[in-house]
């Protein structure tokens, strides 16, 4: 496994140099432990309703789902009753996805169980990144179709140290020879928290920078 420094200098080369690479890193939001219950319900929402649909339609329809659910009150959302999901089953205001929509409800509940147990933003925004993959794990136990990639991505864009495997952050892991194949197993997961680590130790950058950067070499 290179030294962090030898993969940023790829990256450096194949995308214009250091500062058009730094450009490019986005750093954790410092304050995302402090963001409303609503907006992880409104965030993980998003990112399960982009899952195989285009994501510029959610966009566009983005405030018609603020409206639809209320501005993602974890309450209102969390008792949802059977009324209220066949009203949103005919909403145009959004995308009309059964198993999605079932989502909101189900999420909402679960970061209700998180409140509960420390406070959703204290605990989501607050995980140690040296154990995101923990996160991730509980996120895929706990939550409703928060598996895989969207829990990922979720996290990314609430703004907390995150690290997506994308194709070609798994193509740089897999040169590295810290995975031979794309990290589903928790051995491979495990193994690629630990390079993540070693290569934070080596920089002092974050878990989304190291992430972008990895992207940047392939």
């Amino acid at each position: 496994m290179r030294h962090f420094d030898e993969i940023f200098a790829i990256a450096a080369e194949r995308h214009g140099g250091i500062s058009a690479v730094e450009h490019q890193l986005t750093k954790p939001d410092p304050n995302v432990s402090s963001q409303p219950d609503s907006f992880w319900l409104a965030t993980l929402t998003k990112c399960i309703f982009q899952a195989g649909f285009s994501w510029r339609v959610i966009e566009q329809k983005w405030d018609g789902f603020e409206d639809a659910f209320h501005g993602f009150d974890l309450g209102r959302n969390a008792f949802m009753d059977d009324e209220t999901f066949d009203a949103l089953l005919r909403d145009t205001r959004i995308v009309r996805n059964a198993a999605k929509i079932l989502t909101v409800r189900d999420n909402a509940a679960f970061l209700l169980e998180l409140r509960a147990e420390g406070g959703v933003g204290e605990i989501l925004g607050g995980w140690p990144a040296s154990d995101y993959i923990g996160l991730l794990e509980m996120l895929k136990k706990r939550g409703s179709r928060l598996g895989g990639a969207s829990a990922q991505y979720a996290m990314r864009f609430a703004g907390r140290d995150a690290f997506i495997l994308t194709q070609d952050v798994t193509a740089r892991l897999i040169a590295e020879g810290v995975i031979d194949k794309p990290a589903t197993s928790k051995s491979a997961l495990r193994n690629v928290q630990e390079a993540f680590n070693t290569w934070s130790t080596q920089s002092g950058r974050s878990l989304s920078e190291i992430s972008r950067v990895l992207a940047l070499s392939v």
